[in-house]
């Protein structure tokens, strides 16, 4: 089971990994306004995502990849809580409105908490 979460963590950031490069744009949105060059951060988290997948791939690197992928996640709680201090019931997305983004950051401490499990989980075979 825990080589499972490993490689599905793994293919799930690889794919989220390539989406940044097909669908830039979006993931653009998600860049609090605040920072400076987002598509620059936009590549260079995809590209983040794409390399911590491949450690995670591997037995040998798995609990680095979950360590990196824990630290990557917990960078993204930027964007959640500056969307949550953004949200209004007004918003058109659902997932703009309080209830969406709350659910958005929940989600998110959610596979912080896979990508810890993971880390943990390696580390106790390794």
């Amino acid at each position: 089971m825990a080589t499972f979460a490993a490689l599905a963590l793994a293919l799930f950031l690889a794919v989220v990994g390539v989406a940044h490069f097909v669908l830039p744009g979006y993931f653009r949105t998600l860049v609090p306004a605040w920072l400076p060059a987002p598509a620059l951060l936009v590549a260079g988290s995809g590209l983040a995502e794409i390399a911590t997948a491949g450690l995670l791939a591997l037995p040998d690197t798995r609990t680095w990849g979950g360590w990196a992928a824990a630290a990557l996640i917990t960078t993204y709680l930027v964007s959640h809580l500056d969307a949550l201090r953004h949200a209004h019931r007004t918003r058109p997305r659902l997932l703009d409105r309080p209830a969406g983004v709350a659910a958005r950051l929940v989600v998110n401490l959610a596979y912080l908490a896979w990508a810890v499990t993971v880390a943990l989980t390696a580390s106790a075979r390794g």
